[in-house]
């Protein structure tokens, strides 16, 4: 395992919280999204002596590690399964109320309404996840829809706060996060988890909150959920993306000392961290680290190596990576294009840039309105206002770009 080359290997800005097992942690820590009353074990629950015996059994052995973290794939994967039967069946009944309303008017089906989604979201909850129905019900109509849950006699539990708390934090309502967090904790039967935990620090520490993800983070250990490699996932894409390389060196060397294998998303977040640090000499390592390690390199990761090179303004180097993908099956896509046409604009190597838009025929891609105003902006400020005059009309011609930038799969 590598360390940034911008910390030392006896300065730990986080010693509570990477340094010793999750079963040594005592920091007392402030989160705003939690009560402030701790936990209360019940005689039901696991005894602290029997907690610790888990986690040390826990940290033992890497086959073990390995196998759960085999099993957590498998489940997601058996969620999106049920991810997309479930909401086929929101849209049929939907479908249906549609059809009822043509025939009888508004009047008659109005009543039909909340019983079938309720029912539909009842198999929704039963089949792992409940977020698909989130995008065909607006925000605002969630706490009413919660309110005729209960009504009916479903009661919400872990997943289904899980997604309530996991959609509010992408769309940024941090107030609404945490209402929700608060509200799943007075629940006597519906406790948080390490997904909980998960979408919660990924919100914040998305955010630029370093501080409350810190806090949270501690919080969540002290109430017994352990992190997975997705915790520290999001921790370090926190961490590279603010800038604090110290903080993100103890995370690796907390997963190295705890044997947690990297995924290709640890290596995404790592090389584009180093790539934004301009480290260039370990981001190639860990390039070369991933593929020894038989970890494909993603369309991910080379926008992260062309954008790195780009800032250097190493040329030559991003002709490497061209050469990688000729003799690749990675899968490209608008994204990196448009990153290829960024990096040659800011070395000012305007042929290349051009000659972008004929790779992209080649590979079956059309420019799109980022691709045109990246050119643009590398023509003017170069002081080319003819090139830009004439890609003025070009952009305004293009429809709106469909491109959504691809974020980490934590």
């Amino acid at each position: 395992m590598v360390s940034l080359s911008t910390s030392t290997s006896h300065a730990h800005p986080l010693p509570s919280a990477y340094n010793r097992r999750p079963a040594e942690r005592d920091v007392t820590v402030r989160c705003v999204s939690f009560s402030p009353r701790e936990p209360k074990h019940t005689s039901n629950g696991p005894s602290l002596a029997l907690r610790e015996t888990r986690q040390r059994k826990w940290v033992k052995s890497t086959e073990e590690a390995k196998e759960r973290y085999s099993k957590e794939i498998q489940d997601e994967m058996n969620s999106k399964i049920a991810s997309r039967k479930a909401i086929s069946i929101i849209l049929r009944r939907e479908a249906t109320k549609a059809i009822i309303e043509k025939k009888k008017g508004p009047t008659n089906s109005k009543k039909l309404l909340p019983r079938t989604v309720l029912e539909a979201l009842h198999e929704r909850i039963t089949a792992l996840r409940w977020e698909s129905a989130l995008q065909v019900f607006a925000f605002d109509e969630v706490q009413a829809l919660l309110s005729d849950m209960g009504r009916q006699g479903i009661r919400p539990n872990t997943i289904t706060y899980n997604t309530l708390i996991d959609a509010y934090g992408k769309a940024k309502m941090f107030v609404e996060m945490e209402s929700t967090l608060i509200q799943m904790l007075g629940e006597d039967d519906c406790k948080p988890d390490s997904w909980t935990m998960n979408s919660t620090l990924r919100a914040f520490g998305g955010n630029g909150q370093i501080e409350m993800m810190e806090n949270c983070y501690e919080k969540f250990q002290r109430s017994g959920i352990e992190p997975n490699i997705r915790t520290f996932n999001i921790l370090l894409d926190s961490y590279g993306k603010t800038g604090n390389y110290k903080k993100m060196s103890a995370v690796m060397e907390f997963m190295q000392k705890y044997h947690y294998s990297w995924t290709i998303v640890t290596y995404n977040v790592v090389i584009d961290a180093f790539g934004r640090a301009g480290d260039l000499k370990q981001m190639e390592y860990l390039f070369r680290l991933m593929q020894s390690e038989r970890i494909k390199p993603s369309c991910v990761t080379l926008c992260s190596l062309v954008r790195a090179y780009g800032r250097a303004g190493k040329a030559d180097k991003i002709g490497g990576v061209l050469r990688f993908i000729e003799n690749s099956d990675v899968r490209l896509d608008l994204v990196f294009f448009n990153c290829l046409v960024d990096a040659y604009g800011r070395m000012e190597k305007f042929a290349e840039m051009k000659g972008v838009l004929e790779l992209m025929e080649k590979k079956g891609f059309k420019p799109d309105k980022i691709t045109y105003r990246t050119m643009v902006k590398a023509y003017r400020i170069s002081g080319m206002t003819s090139h830009v005059k004439e890609l003025d009309g070009v952009v305004e011609s293009v429809g709106e770009a469909q491109v959504v930038l691809k974020k980490p799969d934590f």
